[in-house]
């Protein structure tokens, strides 16, 4: 669930590759949503979680058509043994995760543009912490901030319904001010999603250290 896939080819792949792949491929969810919603299922406690269960949920739950073997691998390459093994790195407390930065303008197309973002990245998590699950059952932390982020996920619809309403008189300082509170929000937001994911892991450990063993047979 957690682990490092491996008997795949790996090479390095850049974020702007991957994202010309999923293009190429007509993925539909667009690849910062992709990050997080892989991450949520590295963290998921659902037994129902793996990565490729969660990469055929980006094309609606089965994948793509391959012109050619090589084709396949090069696709489940990249995201399992390329993207989804380096975000088993936030696991770790030392490397926090990051929300995709980009350079919004203190307009209301920019403050659009950056909610809309950020809304889909918070679904992406959400998505692949439940996977197929209505319900798992999470440790105290990640339950607390799992109600964190809904909380923070309502604000950015806030205010992406603000931005996209003409009838909203703002100023640019206004505007200056709202987006000044998404990046105070974007950081919140990175906090709560990496406290659930050390939480999920090290209640993962704790389960693991717990478990019987038998007695092997010697022959």
């Amino acid at each position: 669930m957690a682990k490092r896939t491996s008997g795949l080819p790996v090479k390095p792949v850049s974020d702007d590759e991957l994202r010309a792949l999923l293009r190429r491929h007509e993925c539909s969810v667009p690849f910062h949503a992709v990050r997080t919603r892989f991450l949520g299922n590295i963290a998921s406690p659902a037994m129902s979680a793996s990565p490729i269960k969660v990469m055929e949920g980006l094309w609606g739950g089965e994948l793509p058509a391959f012109d050619s073997l090589d084709d396949g691998n090069e696709l489940i390459g990249s995201l399992i043994a390329g993207l989804w093994n380096r975000l088993t790195r936030h696991q770790d407390r030392s490397t926090p995760f990051r929300l995709t930065r980009i350079d919004a303008a203190p307009t209301r197309g920019g403050l659009s543009t950056l909610a809309t973002m950020r809304g889909e990245e918070l679904d992406g998590f959400f998505e692949g912490l439940f996977g197929n699950e209505e319900s798992v059952e999470l440790p105290e932390r990640a339950h607390r901030g799992l109600a964190n982020l809904a909380e923070i996920r309502a604000m950015f619809a806030a205010v992406l319904d603000a931005a996209s309403d003409d009838g909203i008189a703002g100023t640019e300082k206004d505007r200056q001010t709202t987006l000044q509170l998404t990046r105070t929000m974007t950081r919140n937001a990175e906090h709560e999603m990496h406290e659930i994911v050390l939480s999920c892991v090290r209640a993962r450990r704790q389960f693991l250290s717990t478990l019987p063993s038998r007695r092997p047979t010697l022959h």
